[in-house]
């Protein structure tokens, strides 16, 4: 099922509050799934959505921290439960929590704020060299060893090789989109997007081994401005630190532009 598609079975909000709305949604198709449960990726990007849709239409996403708490399953009721913590002149703060079958599964604490004039003015994001693939490098699609939801995506190396292939490397570079067009590329589908990369530590491995992420966090420093149904964007993501059955990775994320638009930090466990 198409991104877009699945985004729309949203259902409209139940007020439940002043600050506070329950959306439900059918349940994620297992051609999403990753392993056991849903793709990570798409559950960040599917409370992004019920989140934008009570936002203040002022306000762009600064910062999106994520916890994956526990598994969620296929085609099983869904419920988006958003609370807006705070809205200040500048800011809004959201608490926003996917619960199934009484559980909660993801939690979000997510902050939009407005452009404002500031006497500020630094950059020092870093750049790449990386051209856009003509011949792409996908990740393969291997039945049984990598996660169902590829399909959704391409994956393009530049640096670094696939998972379970005893390498040296603890990094990707690289390129990625989705496989098809969207209607209208926004946040929801970048958060996606960002997240289909699968750990670059898993690289290091001989043997098929799971991991999940605990936590990730993703900060947007520049506003899209995305022109095309199917960009391309720049990926380079480094493994800082990897033991007792953790990893740490940063990741930076450019446009077709090549301009900085979001960075990345996952806490990753490890089995293996």
């Amino acid at each position: 099922m198409h991104i877009d598609k699945l985004l729309e079975h949203t259902a409209a909000a139940v007020k439940s509050g002043d600050n506070q709305w329950t959306f439900s949604h059918p349940g994620l198709p297992d051609t999403w799934g990753q392993g056991r449960t849903a793709f990570g990726g798409i559950t960040a990007a599917m409370l992004h959505h019920a989140l934008s849709l009570v936002v203040e239409e002022d306000r762009s996403l600064r910062a999106y921290h994520t916890n994956f708490v526990g598994p969620v399953s296929f085609d099983t009721p869904i419920e988006l439960v958003v609370e807006k913590l705070r809205a200040g002149r500048n800011m809004t703060q959201f608490l926003a929590k996917l619960v199934q079958n009484g559980d909660v599964c993801v939690c979000i604490q997510a902050c939009f704020g407005v452009n404002r004039e500031s006497k500020i003015s630094i950059d020092k994001l870093p750049s790449h060299s990386m051209a856009v693939p003509q011949k792409p490098n996908y990740i393969p699609q291997i039945p049984k060893l990598m996660p169902r939801f590829f399909r959704y995506y391409d994956l393009a190396v530049e640096q670094g090789q696939f998972p379970f292939s005893w390498s040296k490397h603890s990094h990707y570079h690289g390129w990625m989109r989705f496989k098809e067009p969207l209607e209208n590329f926004n946040y929801s589908h970048l958060i996606s997007l960002i997240d289909a990369w699968p750990p670059a530590i898993l690289q290091q491995l001989k043997l098929p081994a799971p991991a999940s992420t605990v936590s990730w966090d993703i900060e947007m420093v520049q506003p899209l401005n995305i022109t095309s149904d199917n960009p391309w964007f720049g990926y380079q993501v480094d493994t800082r630190l990897a033991n007792d059955g953790y990893a740490h990775t940063e990741a930076t994320i450019w446009d077709d532009k090549e301009r900085v638009v979001a960075l990345s930090r996952q806490t990753i466990a490890v089995f293996g």
